[in-house]
């Protein structure tokens, strides 16, 4: 089933610069840490949620809604089965984990660079269900583990292959640089049994992108095949070429079946915020 698609308000370029500075890691801190203070002082803290501070350093926009809109996306756009064994790259603070604990079945491994995060999700989801684990990836991160020990374009998934039906990296690589996106789609083959699906966001650089925005936007700066936000931090955001991600996944042996179109760039008609792709392991 593919979702409706809703009309999105005209943006101009300087409002899409606004809302990058809106979602950028120190002004996002700085929010998380403003809500947490008033959650406590009006003793309105969620006890089922991670602090606000902690969601905000690893993914903005209310937790539970856009836990439940990807639930949805998981489902309807890349055929997620109650069932199925499920892989979640760069788990953040257990948005997606929240979202999927009283729905799926089968079992859930997630990993991510923030210890703060995996120590949040394996007290509050671990805990109450041991079929969901978690685990840190101690990879550099300029963002998040700037001492990491490995880099994210040799890092290895600690799983055997052939583990999971269903694999998701939500707002993973919009950060990643090239090399790392190689690596881990050759990953995401060797964990996936054959037929297994991956669903991944990414900003891809297209015609249609490049109409709305009136050029490349927020990523005005272009290294080593890849387009970015900050030149001196270039993971803040990325952006690649789609057919050069076709060419990627193909290469990797996850082809792409289909593309449901983001309105990150301004574009009037979209499913999400960021480009979704369903992919196949051959």
């Amino acid at each position: 089933m593919v979702l409706p698609q809703i009309p999105y308000p005209e943006r101009t370029r300087t409002r899409l610069w606004f809302e990058a500075l809106y979602r950028s890691d120190p002004v996002a801190r700085v929010r998380g840490g403003a809500a947490d203070l008033v959650d406590s002082l009006r003793g309105s803290r969620d006890p089922e949620l991670p602090p606000r501070r902690l969601q905000v350093a690893v993914g903005g926009g209310d937790f539970r809604s856009v836990g439940d809109e990807f639930r949805r996306h998981f489902v309807e756009l890349g055929g997620l089965e109650p069932h199925h064994d499920v892989l979640d790259v760069g788990s953040g603070s257990g948005r997606m984990a929240y979202a999927l604990r009283d729905w799926l079945k089968g079992s859930y491994e997630g990993f991510d660079v923030v210890p703060a995060a995996v120590e949040w999700c394996r007290r509050e989801i671990t805990s109450r269900n041991p079929r969901f684990r978690f685990q840190v990836a101690d990879i550099r991160s300029e963002r998040y583990n700037p001492a990491g020990r490995y880099e994210a374009a040799d890092y290895r998934f600690p799983y055997e292959p052939e583990s999971f039906d269903f694999a998701f990296l939500t707002s993973v690589f919009t950060h990643l640089q090239r090399p790392a996106v190689e690596n881990y789609l050759a990953e995401l083959a060797r964990v996936l049994r054959p037929g297994g699906r991956c669903f991944a966001t990414y900003f891809l650089m297209n015609d249609d992108a490049i109409g709305a925005m009136g050029g490349h936007g927020q990523f005005g700066f272009e290294q080593d095949g890849q387009l970015v936000v900050d030149a001196r931090v270039p993971e803040r955001a990325t952006a690649f070429r789609e057919d050069d991600v076709h060419e990627l996944h193909e290469r990797s042996g996850l082809p792409i079946e289909c593309i449901h179109p983001g309105s990150w760039c301004g574009r009037d008609r979209y499913t999400s915020f960021q480009d979704i792709t369903i992919s196949v392991r051959r």
